[in-house]
């Protein structure tokens, strides 16, 4: 680069990895711009309480420009990049404009990925942004408001049908509060309905939920969400979905709601760096997380896929993400300052945790494995933790200790107008 050239970094997305990078480079002699689709961070592991009505959309999202207002060296940008062209180091925007970079960090994250079946995400609606969760939300409180006033029993109970196909931790999540929203939020609040006899399936095609814990914690969560009425059918694929209900092999399950929790697809931008990709459609990065071929283009997060020692790849979770985005900021700064490159990238596990219900959840650290209560706590101080802006904190420990003592949930409006056209018509019941 010149002498006295600022170089630009162009970021792509300010989800973990993009946001973490960005931060880390505070002071740096850097002009840099984050583009993002959308004008939030959002912490998506609390995204399905945002969709059962648990949290409000402010408490898990924060706007970028307030984040990142006191950093100087940043420009945020609200804008869509539809393609990259390395060769002449430029991004075009969705308006045809174009932005020119120095370095890029592509973290533009993952979206739903239907296994070729994309025609079932009309009738599955996945859940990766808060117009997600919000739809998903009027979607869950208008079925009880049609069962209410269906006088038909077998119509009632199709309303009354969910179903969550995906057993990893978001569908494990989703399936246990909506067994508790049935159960203990709405009881006694309707008048034609027992919304404790609604029925909650979780599907997951392979032997067990939770595959990614140890077999034991697997087992427990299990046992913890049958507990709540959650019924689990493992071992089978969905192999149809329609606006009936959902097809396992050669039976048709009624069920009016639907919800796709089952695979993610890395975003349709890595298609347009003109590198190899994996099955999902992931940038297969250097050790240093650059792209193979350009040492000026990182990709970090969900859309890239990177060998560890164990012979299994980095896993596209939260903490993984942000110690990307740290790695690059890291090693922008040696090459900002003519020092050498640190280590190729390690990812440091810190465990998996998940939650199935009120009190009970499970985290595996290292050789730590727990269950039940104290893993509940565990997971609540960690996601809380997380959190970005005091604000957020504070709200969401107010609504989860409401909601511990009383099982309301505060965020239960419904939008829009509830008897508009676009409400489709219920199934028939088997």
């Amino acid at each position: 680069m010149p002498h006295g050239h600022v170089p630009h970094l162009l970021i792509i997305g300010g989800g973990f990895a993009g946001l973490w990078a960005c931060r880390a480079l505070a002071g740096a002699r850097l002009h840099i711009t984050l583009i993002d689709r959308r004008n939030h961070h959002l912490f998506q592991p609390l995204l399905y309480q945002v969709a059962t009505a648990g949290l409000s959309a402010p408490d898990i999202a924060a706007p970028l420009r307030h984040i990142l207002g006191r950093q100087r060296n940043v420009d945020v940008r609200l804008g869509e990049v539809t393609s990259i062209d390395t060769h002449a180091r430029q991004v075009v925007l969705g308006d045809g404009s174009r932005l020119q970079y120095d370095l890029l960090l592509v973290a533009s994250g993952a979206t739903h990925a239907y296994f070729g079946h994309d025609e079932w995400a009309t009738d599955a609606p996945g859940l990766k942004t808060l117009d997600d969760a919000l739809q998903l939300r009027r979607k869950l409180l208008l079925v009880f408001e049609r069962a209410e006033a269906e006088p038909d029993p077998q119509k009632k109970a199709a309303w009354l049908s969910f179903a969550i196909v995906g057993g990893g931790p978001t569908g494990v999540e989703l399936a246990g509060t909506l067994a508790e929203i049935a159960r203990h939020t709405l009881k006694n609040e309707f008048r034609h309905i027992d919304p404790s006899s609604a029925r909650v399936r979780l599907v997951e095609a392979g032997p067990r939920v939770l595959s990614s814990f140890p077999e034991r914690l697997s087992l427990k969560a299990r046992r913890q969400l049958e507990k709540l009425g959650v019924e689990v059918l493992a071992g089978t694929a969905v192999t149809g979905i329609d606006a009936n209900g959902f097809q396992l092999g050669g039976r048709h399950i009624p069920a009016r709601t639907v919800v796709w929790a089952a695979g993610v697809a890395a975003s349709s931008l890595a298609r347009t760096l003109d590198t190899p990709l994996d099955r999902a459609g992931r940038v297969q990065v250097q050790p240093d997380l650059s792209l193979p071929g350009h040492p000026d283009v990182f990709v970090a997060g969900d859309l890239a896929t990177l060998m560890q020692d164990n012979g299994r790849p980095v896993p596209g979770v939260a903490p993984a993400a942000k110690q990307m985005g740290k790695y690059v900021a890291a090693l922008i700064r040696t090459r900002l300052d003519g020092r050498p490159a640190p280590p190729p990238f390690r990812y440091n596990d810190q465990g998996n945790l998940a939650t199935i219900g009120r009190m009970a959840a499970i985290v595996h650290i290292g050789r730590l494995q727990l269950s039940g209560v104290l893993a509940w706590w565990f997971w609540l101080a960690a996601h809380v933790f997380f959190l970005i802006g005091f604000r957020n904190r504070l709200v969401v420990l107010l609504n989860w200790a409401v909601a511990y003592w009383s099982y309301r949930r505060s965020a239960r409006i419904i939008l829009g107008d509830p008897h508009d056209s676009a409400a489709p018509t219920p199934p028939q019941a088997d």
